[in-house]
This record gives structure tokens, C-alpha cells and sequence, in this order.
């Protein structure tokens, strides 16, 4: 742990390692008393009055303002080309696998739709921790600021999207180390995708009751697996579902801006996996 003093203030700066590389997360945002004034008013100020000058808070106010805390700062894949080619044949692992599935063809169409919506997110999460896809983040490039004052602060369909932040990336690869330390069987991650599958906690099913009782024999056969394969070891059903509730604080966007947006561009990406799973 380092430590920065701002003003006699001592702040602890941890240290996240991304890439293999260290980088610096401490926010440098400061409260409202400690607020970096605009460097030209300033100096209007500093006119009207000049024996408020000093030459350190001139050093002071002309730093930068930058904010890297976890809320902010944005990522992108370090290597697009390689991750998001295998990113994209793990998504088509993952309609074919719904597509095999009997009960899910059985269902009216409004509910396959809406399970889809809900579950395509977790369901590619547990394929890539399957397929063991590791990747690499780094900062994403940011506009410079000539950019922003040709385009006359219009913003553009990327600036309007949510972008990956470190925060939401952390919770992602944390995700995947937790899944990869269980390292599960091919079965036990099968019957895990039906009981995400088949989630009875979708709004407005009209076969609810059916979606639950398909979950509950999914939990039960996962359960069986797990006794099979593991005798003896009475948690592992436990610590398998409650590894399984992290794909629920990941959110589709996440999954999107960072796997696929480089791919696809400006498409929808529920739209594609529609087309995908009905019509070919």
C-alpha cells in the first residue's frame, strides 16, 4: 500500500494488476473544500488579487484532474481480435446448446423470448469459464479533446452506451476464477446452464409453473451428478449454486461492449441471437 498526502491528508492508494501490468485506482476526486479550481478563472483572480499568489498553489491548481476510481474508469479488451473470435464461437455453443433443448422448443414463443432475454448473458459467462477463456483488459482510449470541440459536444452512440469499467470487469473475471476452481464436469455445467435456463422469476411467463418445474429437475439432476461424481462432498452442491448467483451482478451490457461491440458494431445484439435461435 502507498500513500499520496493532499494537504496534510494522508489516502491510501491500492494497487489492482491488470494485463500483468500495476495500475494506480486511488480516486483523485476531492471534496468540495479541497475543489481544483478552473486553471483561467484562476488567473483572473490571481490579477484582481495578487498577493494571494504563491507559487505552490500554482503548481497545486494547475494539476490535471483525473479520476481513476473503479465507477469510471473504462476498459477494453487488450486483444479484440483473438478474444472476441473466441468469445463469438462460445455465443454459437451457446444457441446451439438452448436449441437442443426439448422443453425450451415446447414453450409458447413470448416465453422462449423472454428466458432468452434473461438468460443469454450467464449462459455465455458459464460458456467461457467451460472453455476456459481467459483475457487481458487495458484502458480504453479516450477522445481527444479536439475531437470533442469539432463534434460540438454531440455525442456519440458510444458515449451514450454504458462502456466496461474496471469495476464490472473485476466482478467478471472474479466470476470466471471462482467457476474454474471448482472445475466442474462437462454434465455438472450442463445441468447448471438448465437451471439458469429454465428461471421461473421472469416476468410474465404464461408457463411459469412448467419454467419451475423444469428448474427444479435441472437442480436435481445437478444435484445427483454432484454426489456421483464427488461422494462425500456435501457442499459442493452449495458452493456450485451460490458461484452461480455472481452471473446475476453481471450485467448484459458488460457482456456486449466488451465480447461483441468490436464485432457487430452498431447491431443489437438480443436481435442476433433471435435471428440465431428462430429463424436458422
Amino acid at each position: 500500500m502507498r500513500s499520496l498526502s493532499v494537504r496534510g491528508r494522508t489516502h491510501s492508494s491500492p494497487l489492482y494488476v491488470i494485463g500483468g501490468k500495476k495500475m494506480d485506482s486511488r480516486c483523485h476526486c476531492l471534496t468540495n473544500n479541497d475543489r481544483v479550481l478552473n486553471p483561467i478563472l484562476y488567473n483572473i483572480l490571481s490579477q484582481m488579487d495578487s498577493s494571494m499568489q504563491s507559487q505552490d498553489c500554482l503548481n497545486y491548481i494547475s494539476v490535471p484532474h483525473r479520476c481513476n476510481c473503479e465507477v469510471r474508469r473504462t476498459l477494453c479488451l487488450k486483444s479484440p481480435s483473438e478474444i472476441c473470435k473466441e468469445a463469438s464461437a462460445v455465443l454459437v455453443k451457446t444457441v446451439h446448446f438452448i436449441k437442443s433443448l426439448p422443453a425450451f422448443n415446447q414453450l409458447p414463443l413470448s416465453d422462449q423470448f423472454a428466458l432468452l432475454r434473461s438468460c443469454w448473458a450467464p449462459l455465455f459467462i458459464l460458456g467461457l469459464a467451460q472453455e476456459h477463456v481467459d483475457f487481458e483488459v487495458t484502458d480504453a482510449p479516450a477522445d481527444s479533446m479536439l475531437k470533442k470541440i469539432l463534434l460540438n459536444r454531440q455525442e456519440s452512440p458510444e458515449a451514450k452506451r454504458e462502456q466496461p469499467t474496471m469495476a464490472g470487469v473485476s466482478k467478471l473475471k472474479s466470476c470466471l476464477k471462482k467457476f474454474w476452481s471448482l472445475d466442474l464436469s462437462p454434465k455438472e455445467y450442463a445441468y447448471l446452464k438448465g437451471t439458469t435456463i429454465f428461471n421461473p422469476d421472469v416476468p410474465e411467463l404464461k408457463a411459469g409453473l412448467f419454467v419451475e418445474g423444469l428448474q427444479q429437475e435441472a437442480q436435481h439432476a445437478l444435484r445427483e451428478v454432484v454426489q456421483l461424481l464427488h461422494p462425500g462432498r456435501e457442499e459442493r452442491f452449495a458452493r456450485i449454486l451460490l458461484t452461480a448467483s455472481m452471473l446475476q451482478g453481471i450485467t448484459p451490457t458488460l457482456v456486449t461492449e466488451l465480447f461483441f461491440r468490436p464485432v457487430i458494431g452498431q447491431a443489437d445484439l438480443l436481435e442476433l441471437l433471435v435471428d440465431m435461435l428462430f429463424y436458422r
